[in-house]
């Protein structure tokens, strides 16, 4: 099937749904300019520091690195932090928002990202579910009772040949131990999830909602694949978007391209449709 009649098609599904779930992993940033860590290769590619010392990515994005080497946890972590406020989302966000702007009940967007571009772009903070968390929000290492809060208010300075934070450590205001990012790393029985449950259960409230919902589903692999199970347990209309893993169980349809590629064939057949503008 031509890539025109897989536009037209998931077009057709999205202009008779009442609601867009839109489900989106780290392919979703690619268009964006932000790295998509597939493997060691691409990450010490990434973070050259990183790989002369061999450290691969499981190991940096863990609890245990902030305990044995915070400068170097939080120069990795700091330099994301820096590089996700400065990135300007692709367009592709924006034809997302124009087609739940057009549906009854609008749309909902559950990412295992954690780089904000969701909010960044323009989606409401109430219409996203982060299930791995932000890397915009901080909490105590030692869970003293500090609340989850914003990391709005610190800004790193990192040393990015070394990957190290040359600025001071960022401290909890309630007990002075080490901050980390609210996120949720490998190995970690640490990370506070009383934020992602809150947006969880505002999600299960919007679905509750919808009854001729479809997912987008943007970059989601299988390496992590949290995003792609959620998309395929809803036994709803799917619409996989992956350059490599775009192979889909059931009823759906698979656009093995990138997600600004996809977005715009999936908008410009809507408006030859007369549903979007």
């Amino acid at each position: 099937m031509s890539a025109a009649a897989l536009f037209a098609g998931a077009a057709a599904w999205v202009a008779k749904a009442d609601g867009l779930i839109i489900s989106a992993g780290a392919g979703m940033g690619v268009d964006s300019g932000l790295p998509d860590f597939r493997g060691n290769t691409g990450f010490w590619r990434a973070y050259p520091a990183l790989a002369k010392a061999r450290i691969a990515f499981e190991e940096i994005a863990s609890p245990d690195a902030f305990r044995r080497h915070p400068r170097q946890a939080w120069g990795f972590y700091g330099h994301r932090l820096n590089l996700y406020r400065r990135t300007i989302p692709h367009q592709g966000f924006a034809i997302l928002q124009r087609i739940g702007a057009r549906l009854p009940r609008g749309a909902f967007v559950f990412t295992s990202n954690v780089d904000g571009q969701f909010q960044q772009a323009g989606f409401p903070e109430e219409s996203i579910c982060e299930v791995h968390g932000s890397l915009h929000h901080l909490q105590c290492m030692e869970a003293c009772g500090q609340p989850i809060h914003s990391a709005e208010a610190y800004f790193p300075e990192v040393d990015g040949q070394a990957c190290l934070l040359t600025s001071p450590l960022p401290r909890c205001p309630r007990c002075g131990a080490l901050l980390r990012p609210n996120v949720l790393m490998f190995g970690d029985g640490e990370w506070l999830s009383q934020r992602t449950a809150t947006q969880r259960r505002r999600l299960e409230a919007w679905l509750a909602r919808v009854q001729r919902p479809v997912v987008i589903e943007i970059g989601a692999g299988s390496h992590v694949p949290t995003v792609r199970w959620f998309s395929e347990t809803l036994g709803e209309p799917l619409v996989r978007i992956n350059p490599t893993e775009a192979e889909i169980p059931g009823r759906g349809i698979s656009l093995p391209m990138g997600g600004l590629a996809a977005l715009s064939g999936i908008h410009s057949a809507l408006v030859q449709q007369g549903f979007a503008a």
